[in-house]
């Protein structure tokens, strides 16, 4: 016995087959069903309000940077508190 032989079945590497069904991101479903609650998607609003205010300025210094922030941190607290009982 050769000890390239000894090696390749010594150190078996696991083998990965996938599946024929395609993949869905977990993350994906959970933030569409967070987005459809009252407070996140109020959040959601406000952050368009300001981005159209924004939009429709040609000279302005305001951005939408708070509103933006508190809407994806909220949204991501949602998906956060089933996301990881998911997970593999």
């Amino acid at each position: 016995m050769t000890l390239r032989n000894f090696l390749k079945d010594f150190i078996a590497l696991p083998v990965v087959k996938a599946d024929d069904e395609e993949l869905v991101d977990p993350k994906v479903t959970l933030r569409e069903q967070c987005n459809n609650k009252a407070h996140i998607s109020a959040l959601y609003n406000k952050y368009q309000e300001c981005n159209d205010r924004v939009n429709s300025r040609s000279k302005t210094l305001e951005n939408c940077m708070e509103e933006l922030m508190d809407y994806v941190s909220e949204l991501d607290h949602c998906v956060a508190h089933t996301l990881f009982s998911k997970l593999k």
